[in-house]
């Protein structure tokens, strides 16, 4: 592995950071107070490639790397979490599956639309009583005569779904069949049969807009089909592999953010006649959670650059979500201590990091799963 990175890498990284830093972070403190979807600024980074970072540029897309990515990806959510979800979803969850398994109309019609940001994509896998038994779901896609498909039941908990144009959509075609018997659907929201349930209150990332979506007789045609029938749960999974460095990275930037701006409080902050960074017990956090973060860098670049290699990165990718994940939400919390009653306080963004940390270690696969992920990568048994 080489993690020198090219001139092209560095530029991304570069357009990235000026825009959280002159655009998204100003702004994070007021989306998160109303829960504004941030559409404006979702453009500006479709303007400027960061929402089709992989997507080939035949596509709309930036066409670079996995790890031109994760670097885009640590500082947009440096400067807000929310946003870089957003990103997240369109780049991986939703792009990442039709570039693979899409025909070329498929790709042309919807990769192009997301990657330009023009539109919001978003990705429908979890259910009411199905979050990491996704094998579990009801939602039934019954194939007729015709070779349309009629789709009924709910989705929960779906990124952008209050604003999303197009949903890669995963339901049941053959009951009797289990993970074979799931399919993966292109979804069209503007058609009939197509209904959105209310806005998620949530902890952190308020500005993503997350909620219920129902399909009542909704009809999709055969072009609306991803892949091969009965290979959903498969695209579902290989999807959440390539999602998890996303997810690894944004985990890292808002790590970053709570670490640096703890090192700047305890160089400015005096107690009992000192900086409060010169006491051991202060030093000592701060080692601590530069360990952490750097330690998940390496990981998920890790994950990154086999994938960008080909090689196989299914293990590699959820050591790197779980590591950062809970380094984000350890770094966050000592950040908040370190801090004190400032810490606490909305005057400061600490407490919004310390919120948005948490979901990192929940979605696309919690930590408990990425430990079963592990461990039978590790051992081979089921």
């Amino acid at each position: 592995m080489d993690f020198s990175f090219t001139e092209e890498q560095l530029m991304l990284q570069d357009v990235a950071r000026r825009i959280a830093q002159d655009v998204i972070a100003p702004s994070a403190e007021h989306f998160d107070r109303n829960g504004e979807f941030p559409l404006d600024n979702i453009r500006l980074l479709g303007e400027n490639g960061l929402m089709g970072i992989e997507v080939p540029a035949e596509y709309g897309g930036a066409g670079m790397d996995p790890v031109s990515y994760a670097l885009a990806m640590i500082e947009i959510a440096a400067g807000d979490a929310a946003h870089s979800t957003i990103m997240s979803v369109n780049n991986s969850l939703f792009s990442a599956g039709i570039l693979k398994h899409g025909t070329e109309e498929q790709k042309q019609t919807y990769v192009r639309a997301i990657a330009e940001g023009r539109e919001i994509g978003a990705f429908a896998l979890t259910e009411p009583q199905s979050g990491s038994d996704a094998t579990s779901m009801r939602c039934r896609a019954v194939k007729q005569a015709d070779g349309t498909f009629v789709i009924n039941g709910k989705k929960s908990w779906i990124t952008s779904g209050p604003v999303a144009k197009y949903i890669v959509l995963f339901a049941v075609t053959e009951p009797d069949k289990g993970a074979r018997g799931i399919t993966a659907f292109i979804v069209d929201t503007a058609r009939p049969g197509f209904h959105r349930g209310k806005t998620e209150p949530k902890l952190g990332i308020r500005a993503s807009a997350t909620c219920e979506i129902e399909f009542a007789d909704y009809v999709a045609q055969p072009a609306d089909v991803l892949g091969v029938e009965g290979e959903g749960f498969k695209i579902a999974m290989g999807v959440l592999d390539s999602g998890r460095i996303g997810i690894a990275s944004q985990a890292i930037g808002i790590a970053r953010a709570a670490y640096e701006a703890t090192i700047a409080y305890a160089k400015e902050r005096k107690a009992f006649g000192a900086a409060i960074g010169t006491f051991q017990m202060t030093q000592a956090k701060i080692a601590d959670m530069k360990c952490k973060l750097d330690a998940s860098l390496l990981l998920t670049l890790r994950a990154a650059w086999l994938k960008g290699q080909g090689k196989p990165f299914s293990a590699e990718a959820a050591i790197a979500k779980l590591t950062a994940s809970e380094a984000a939400m350890w770094i966050t919390h000592q950040a908040v201590q370190i801090h004190g009653g400032m810490g606490y306080s909305k005057e400061m963004p600490l407490e919004r990091y310390f919120r948005d940390a948490k979901i990192t270690e929940i979605y696309e696969g919690t930590s408990e799963i990425q430990r079963l992920v592990i461990a039978r990568a590790e051992t081979g048994l089921r």
